[in-house]
């Protein structure tokens, strides 16, 4: 388990970590329902980070995109990381869990970068393009989340880069309507030029159709190859944070099942998974999937290249990170010390006496 190379602060207030569990709850269902799943010492630092990210995602919004707004975030970012954060609940739980977890603050700078990009209204000529987004703010949380369970190998990181980046494929193609109305477009607009579709025309008189089913269809097929190899790295997690994070992936999954069950029509409806299907989902996150191994050793998206060697170097700069032997043998210590307090022989002790 990844150890800070910085004492950690005592606790986080328990109002603060209230208000971000209750913001997770109000504005993330499928992942507040994920996230029960997950062990204590994960679920809280996790909802400060996404109240962290919803909070920076909406002052983007609010602010309309204004560069201010970035900038607001930014050093909002720099007093949490000197531990000056604002006397807000969402801020001060964020010092908490940064210094903590010894949190890679390129991570968190380039989730602010990726929000930026949203405020100068880019669109993405590629899917190269587009995953160069999509790595900035939702792979940055995959790896953010790995951290937080001291998951910090490169395989273990590029694979919870890359659960990141296939969620914010799957929003994107959920949203294709929603976005279009308030004047933004996500998808390739090479795919959509190849499909027929002329991307200003469309997004000034947003339609379903074939050919833009297709072209939905093709990015959800994407999705789902990011979490076939996201599957297989839930296996380096604790096995604890396994659950949790199997069925986010599951429950995101789905919502690309119920887009196709629509015909791909994200323009005049929003996909919802059903309560008894997400309920069949949470109920069967015990099981692994069957995986081929290539996939977990596969070398990272070159759109998350950074993510995986900023947070492993960052390891590696630090404490080194502990062997599993080791692990195993400071289990067994505490184990006898916990017996002889209790007044029994541990079986090792025992065999010394004799």
């Amino acid at each position: 388990m990844h150890e800070p190379s910085k004492p950690a602060p005592p606790e986080c207030p328990a109002a603060d970590l209230a208000a971000c569990r209750e913001l997770l709850r109000r504005h993330a269902r499928s992942f507040h329902a994920a996230s029960l799943l997950l062990p204590r010492w994960v679920r809280d630092p996790a909802c400060v980070l996404y109240g962290f990210c919803r909070l920076a995602d909406d002052a983007v919004d609010v602010h309309g995109g204004r560069a201010e707004a970035i900038a607001l975030l930014h050093q909002r970012l720099d007093r949490a990381y000197a531990g000056r954060p604002l006397p807000t609940p969402a801020d001060r739980a964020l010092a908490w869990v940064l210094q903590a977890h010894g949190m890679p603050r390129a991570l968190p700078e380039q989730l602010l970068q990726g929000l930026a990009w949203d405020a100068e209204g880019r669109r993405y000529e590629t899917l190269d393009d587009l995953l160069h987004y999509a790595a900035r703010v939702a792979g940055t949380v995959g790896a953010m989340m790995a951290v937080l369970m001291g998951a910090r190998t490169p395989a273990a990181l590029a694979r919870a880069c890359d659960l990141g980046v296939a969620m914010q494929l799957t929003n994107i193609a959920r949203d294709v309507g929603e976005d279009a109305r308030m004047g933004r477009l996500y998808l390739p607009l090479q795919w959509l030029r190849q499909a027929g579709i002329t991307p200003e025309a469309w997004l000034a008189t947003p339609r379903h159709g074939p050919a833009l089913a297709g072209v939905v269809e093709r990015l959800l097929r994407e999705a789902d190859a990011l979490y076939a190899r996201a599957e297989a790295g839930i296996a380096l997690l604790p096995a604890d944070c396994r659950p949790g994070i199997r069925a986010a992936a599951r429950l995101y999954a789905a919502i690309g099942r119920q887009v196709r069950r629509a015909g791909c029509n994200a323009v005049d409806r929003r996909a919802v998974v059903p309560p008894l299907r997400k309920a069949w989902l949470l109920a069967g996150t015990g099981w692994p999937a069957r995986q081929a191994s290539s996939a977990l050793h596969a070398p990272p998206l070159d759109a998350t290249r950074l993510l995986v060697e900023a947070a492993a170097h960052h390891e590696a700069a630090g404490r080194p990170a502990r062997r599993r032997v080791d692990v195993v043998i400071d289990l067994f210590e505490r184990l006898e010390r916990r017996d002889r307090q209790s007044g029994v022989v541990a079986p090792s002790s025992a065999s010394r006496a004799g």
